[in-house]
């Protein structure tokens, strides 16, 4: 054991914890030459202590944490904390608590002998926030930034053969973490791999790699040697795809521009024109394996580096972003490093399966929000097609205004930014350099922007802060307007006013926390249609759920493999938010804001999506055929297949195979009505279903892409003949009997809120007004023959309802004709319909309508209209924090069976809001998580005439105006029948 960190150690004596002007001390330079390849491994089990404070001695019992890993998530009493905007302690910069977590990690390492006479480097792949290093007791350096890596020269500290003692101090809070204020849970520890590596001493120190979209390709390549000066004679050459590239001029031969600017450090340049080039972009993602080699003067290699590069362009060109010469719309999503089991470390196989969604879902974008990501992140990316806005690690949030501006910071702004940049700089798949995150606007960013500028002109930089004051400014540090939530007018009415100087994205919009994501297609459809618009990201990809035991409400961690499934956690399991982990300081729920669930199931909010990017689009139906287009920028539609469905309202499904026409990006053709339309059957719908036509590597042979659809035929209204002979069985209460319902159908204007209505504060003016407690009073029951009328009022503190029920006698069931009349106050209410429950045992639900997948009015675009089958526990969407949810939209006509086939089933006047489950919207509201839930046996069914919309609210504009509902007269009418 090596003796603990003194005071006189320099490490501790510098308290880099509390110094804002020391970023590194002995750290080596940032650069893009990979050295995975050959190195040797260090995660695993390690020793571990943790502190109270950072100066406090090391002793007695050492446990184990596996590393990569955050001690937050692996035993220790320091539990995560979630937090969005609020530090969790309230020292002010540059101060941090005299309270701090210090983990201390140790383990022993066996130099490989035949690294003798070679240079060692140790690269810890990050570390949150401080890492300070001893090797054998002796101080190596210090690094802050949690989210790149740092590397330490140990030449002079190891020998090869033999083992040393490698200890990572990792202090949790520092200067650096009010730069760290993410809206993501608070956790220490070392959060991505640690390897050692050894180099010859002359070695390469940075490889640049610029390849363009017209084949052109120059590598400028930095030298160093450990010993100091430069040997004579080095020389480097390359070799792309496997063809040897030497000196020469001609292709597959580089020039060699030798410029030598000092003893010890030199610099080569390589060039090449590489004929008909295969271009990279996200959606046909072509890459070259490059490798460079660096030569003694006897022609042996002394160093390599290997790259996977990609030939393509990124330019503004008014309020144009252009890749390739193209304008591309950017599909994005904001992601974290995130993992239920492992907090912020993710593995490769994650991070892959992370972007294979996307890809699969129509997303074709990421911001690393915020901060860059692992360095595989962008290698998948460069690999399955996705652009990149690489963001760094700088966010100020609870003290933004004060750090902008704060020469203190100024190193650690530039430092952050230049380094994500010489990291990253060589993948094709980064379009774009981001300055951070919710920071304000100051002298800090402007420096970091101008470095960036000079050091690599062939990309764009923005931030948000920068361009809040105005979208038009010109000669600030962003390149893009790119605000954050700012409402589709806003943005229409800057690309409308002839002001627009740069392209609008939205670095965030459409916040997908709960049931969400409302008029996303409306945001989509002005995009496409508005010039100047291009595009956004959605925030964001995960809900933050940790997997928590309810019983001790610790994090299960890497052991949880395999108690969730489908969203939802194993009994005697939840996911935990803001406030599961005792602390007193937080934000609840606000961090489950994914259009995933913690287990990477997809949200339904997917399915709109990817109906809103689906690469081709039935345009329209004339009567010469369907005419369709290609809506994707660069690949034509052979890659994909298709099939034709026909569904009818009578219950018939008629298929058919589809031969995509040749379509070029852009273009439109009419192709022939695949089938001959019944002159029965009633409505028709005419569905494209789009899959891929063989293997990808993001999807396999028969993906489904899309499932764009039109309307061939309206429907024809239908209103069942009263039969004045058979009666209608209703209560003194004038409440409807029926053997299938044990609860009568009654009126309801409240929804279990969503996170959306509760913190845009729709729900808490329910609450006032009295609409999740109403009381019936019946004022009339008339009973005719065949037919019973029932009048009856629910006051509220905002003026009395009024709600008439017409039960009449039909053919096999009853009719139900209702009205509500809603006072002028009641200008803004969840939902008017009815509510009614039934009787256990009918546990399929089958609809025509849309579907399968959940939807709502202002997010109904993604789901087709069709028969549809699901059960009734899988109709359920399971929210982090439950509230309204399953709803299915444009519902024509459903059944609820039992598994003999009896049941009920419901014909709709016209197309309604249903809503089928096993819980009443009190109990969804009454509970915090869903381990809390008891189901019911029966079914709690909705059916509404008018649902309100789901918007962003919680953070972001809300619904539109006209997916609210208004006050006044609502009617609808249903029928009830036994199967």
């Amino acid at each position: 054991m090596t003796d603990a960190p003194r005071p006189t150690d320099p490490l501790v004596a510098l308290r880099p914890w509390e110094a804002p002007e020391v970023t590194s001390w002995g750290r080596l330079p940032m650069n893009a030459v990979d050295r995975r390849s050959g190195a040797l491994p260090l995660d695993g089990d390690w020793r571990f202590q943790l502190l109270p404070t950072p100066d406090a001695p090391v002793g007695g019992a050492w446990s184990s944490v596996y590393v990569p890993g955050v001690w937050t998530m692996q035993g220790t009493d320091d539990l995560p904390q979630y937090l969005n905007v609020r530090m969790p302690f309230p020292q002010f910069p540059p101060h941090s608590p005299a309270a701090n977590p210090t983990g201390v990690h140790e383990r022993a390492v066996d130099v490989p002998a035949e690294w003798a006479g070679r240079r060692i480097v140790l690269q810890v792949g990050a570390a949150e926030s401080v890492l300070l290093v001893h090797v054998d007791g002796r101080p190596v350096g210090v690094s802050k930034d949690s989210h790149l890596a740092a590397e330490f020269d140990l030449t002079g500290l190891v020998r090869a053969g033999e083992r040393a003692v490698v200890r990572l101090t990792v202090v949790k809070w520092s200067d650096a973490s009010h730069l760290e204020d993410q809206d993501q849970w608070w956790h220490g520890g070392i959060t991505r791999s640690v390897l050692l590596y050894a180099t010859d001493p002359l070695h390469l120190s940075d490889v640049t790699v610029r390849a363009s979209f017209d084949g052109s390709l120059r590598v400028d390549c930095r030298v160093r040697d450990a010993g100091g000066a430069l040997p004579e004679g080095w020389y480097v050459s390359g070799e792309l795809d496997g063809r040897l590239l030497t000196q020469d001029g001609e292709f597959d031969r580089f020039n060699r521009e030798d410029e030598r600017v000092s003893d010890f450090l030199g610099e080569a340049r390589l060039t090449a024109t590489v004929p008909d080039v295969r271009t990279w972009n996200a959606e046909q993602p072509e890459l070259y394996d490059l490798t460079v080699r660096l030569h003694r003067a006897d022609g042996t290699v002394a160093d390599v580096s290997r790259h996977r590069i990609g030939f393509r362009d990124v330019e503004i060109s008014g309020r144009d972003l252009l890749v390739n010469g193209e304008r591309v719309f950017i599909r994005g999503v904001n992601r974290h490093d995130f993992h239920p089991l492992t907090g912020r470390t993710v593995s490769y196989d994650d991070l892959r399966a992370e972007l294979v969604t996307l890809k699969r879902f129509g997303f074709n974008a990421i911001r690393t929000s915020h901060y860059p990501g692992d360095p595989a992140l962008y290698d998948l990316a460069d690999e399955l097609g996705l652009y990149v806005v690489d963001e760094a690690d700088i966010e100020s949030h609870d003290h933004a205004h004060e750090i902008a501006d704060d020469p203190r910071y100024l190193n650690a702004f530039v430092d952050r930014v230049a380094r994500m940049v010489l990291r990253d700089k060589n993948h094709p798949s980064v379009i774009v350099w981001s300055l951070g995150n919710e920071s304000d606007y100051g002298a800090n960013h402007d420096a970091a922007a101008g470095w960036v500028r000079r050091h690599d002109p062939t990309r764009p930089v923005q931030y948000e802060g920068a361009a809040k004051l105005d979208w038009a400014a010109t000669g600030d540090a962003t390149d893009i307007a790119c605000p954050m939530y700012a409402s589709l007018e806003e943005c229409v009415d800057h690309a409308l006013s002839g002001r627009q100087t740069k392209p609008l994205i939205w670095c965030e919009y459409s916040h997908a926390m709960g049931n969400s994501n409302g008029t996303l297609a409306d945001h989509w459809a002005a995009i496409e249609s508005t010039p100047g618009l291009q595009g956004g990201f959605i925030w964001e990809f995960w809900d933050h759920g940790i997997l928590q035991r309810v019983n001790d409400g610790r994090p299960v961690g890497r052991g949880g493999v395999g108690l969730y499934d489908n969203g939802v956690a194993a009994p005697g399991h939840r996911w935990a938010y803001g406030g599961d982990f005792g602390e007193t300081l937080h934000d609840g729920a606000f961090i489950a804001d994914g259009v995933v669930f913690p287990d990477r199931t997809p949200k339904p909010v997917m399915y709109e999506h990817r109906e809103i990017a689906a690469p081709v689009r039935i345009e329209c139906f004339r009567h010469e055929g369907i005419v369709l287009g290609n809506h994707q920028h660069f690949r034509g539609l052979a890659w994909l297949a298709g099939e034709w469905e026909l569904s009818l309202a009578d219950g018939r499904t008629l298929t058919a195979p589809a031969e995509l026409p040749d379509l070029r990006p852009g273009e439109t053709a009419a192709v022939p009505l695949p089938f001959e339309l019944p002159e029965d059957g009633g409505e028709a719908w005419l569905t494209l279903r789009v899959t891929t036509a063989a293997d990808e590597p993001w999807a396999p042979r028969g993906t489904v892409l899309c499932v764009p659809q039109v309307r061939l035929r309206e429907a024809v209204p239908h209103v069942p003949t009263a039969v004045r002979n058979r009666s209608v069985e209703v209560d003194d209460d004038g409440l409807l009997v029926h053997p299938l319902l044990t609860c009568a159908p009654t009126l309801s204007l409240w929804r279990a809120p969503t996170d959306n209505d509760e913190l845009g504060g729709m729900a808490p003016r329910w609450r006032d007004w009295g609409l999740d407690a109403l009381v019936r009073k019946v004022t009339d029951v008339r009973r005719t023959p065949g037919r019973v009328t029932v009048r009856a009022e629910y006051a509220c503190e905002a003026g009395v309802v009024r709600h008439a029920q017409v039960f009449t006698a039909v053919e096999g069931g009853v009719r139900v004709e209702e009205s509500a009349e809603l006072p002028e106050q009641l200008d803004d209410v969840a939902r008017v319909g009815c509510v009614f429950e039934t009787v256990a045992g009918l546990d399929l639900m089958e609809w025509y309508g849309q579907g399968p997948w959940e939807s709502y009015p202002d997010r109904s675009f993604g789901a087709p209209v069709g028969h549809h089958a699901v059960p009734v526990d899988d109709l359920f969407t399971p929210y982090l924090r439950p509230q309204e949810s399953g709803g299915r939209h444009g519902v024509r006509h459903f059944t609820l069976s039992a598994p003999d086939a009896t049941g009920l089933a419901v014909t709709l006047d016209e197309p309604r809001q249903v809503g089928v489950s096993r819980y009443r919207a009190a109990d969804l509201t009454a509970v915090a998580h869903h381990d809390a839930l008891v189901p019911g046996a029966g079914c709690v069914v909705h059916i509404d005439a008018a649902h309100r919309g789901l918007g962003t609210a919680s953070c972001g504009p809300d619904t539109f105006a006209s997916y609210r509902v208004a006050p006044g007269v609502h009617r609808w009418s249903w029928t009830l029948r036994a199967l």
